[in-house]
């Protein structure tokens, strides 16, 4: 989740960028300012990862923000004149709008956004299914052998993790997390909620749905591949 801060002195323009980035789940807006000095407060407090700037602020300009502290933040001025634009770009500016903001041309900014960070973010560590990792299970601390690990469940913002044939808590970490952090060669998701240890995997059997019956070491009842996923790990797999 990234986080926004809007600066704007005319409170309705603050709310129409709002109500527009609330079609991006992947950020959110941690505070609003109407002037020069509640902006400072807002980025002292909150480091935000993303700063709208309106250009025109009643009695200065938001080029003076950058004078008056320290901003990290990938910003994006808005504003309802084209003059200041080379001015925005001399600060790195990451975008330059103009009023009203419509609702594609703010979706290109995040877009270009979203990609600055995700080039910045390092390289996730390399683990293998020897290794353990440390996970926060109900509250507590635990090191999980991977290779004890049968499959992941979604469920809802948490994770429950099925080790050795029994559950052995909820994690506080998405699918995509647990795909980016698990070894891709050992483990597969077989539908939107369901990851699997390959190793720990018997046998297949055709199921109705066009998918598969998956059948696990250490549990009794079958898993469901679906159909989506099935075509997925024959391509991979080559099954």
């Amino acid at each position: 989740m990234h986080t926004a801060v809007i600066v704007d002195d005319e409170r309705i323009a603050r709310n129409e960028i709002a109500y527009l980035l609330r079609d991006y789940s992947q950020i959110k807006v941690v505070a609003q300012a109407g002037s020069l000095d509640e902006a400072i407060a807002a980025i002292e407090h909150s480091s935000p990862d993303i700063l709208f700037l309106d250009v025109q602020l009643q009695g200065t300009t938001g080029f003076e923000l950058f004078e008056r502290t320290k901003v990290e933040a990938h910003v994006i001025f808005v504003t309802a004149y084209d003059e200041y634009a080379v001015r925005a770009f001399e600060v790195n500016a990451l975008d330059y709008l103009t009023k009203p903001v419509r609702s594609d041309r703010l979706h290109r900014a995040i877009e270009r956004f979203l990609h600055q960070v995700e080039e910045r973010r390092p390289a996730a560590t390399q683990i293998n299914l020897s290794d353990s990792v440390l996970l926060t299970i109900d509250r507590a601390p635990r090191f999980v052998r991977l290779a004890s690990l049968d499959c992941i469940h979604a469920e809802g913002d948490y994770t429950r993790l099925i080790c050795d044939g029994r559950c052995i808590g909820l994690v506080m970490k998405s699918m995509k997390e647990w795909e980016d952090l698990l070894p891709a060669k050992h483990f597969c998701r077989i539908q939107r909620s369901i990851i699997v240890n390959c190793e720990q995997v018997v046998r297949f059997e055709a199921h109705a749905s066009g998918g598969y019956e998956v059948y696990m070491r250490n549990l009794a009842d079958p898993l469901v591949m679906s159909r989506r996923y099935a075509r997925l790990f024959r391509s991979r797999f080559a099954v």
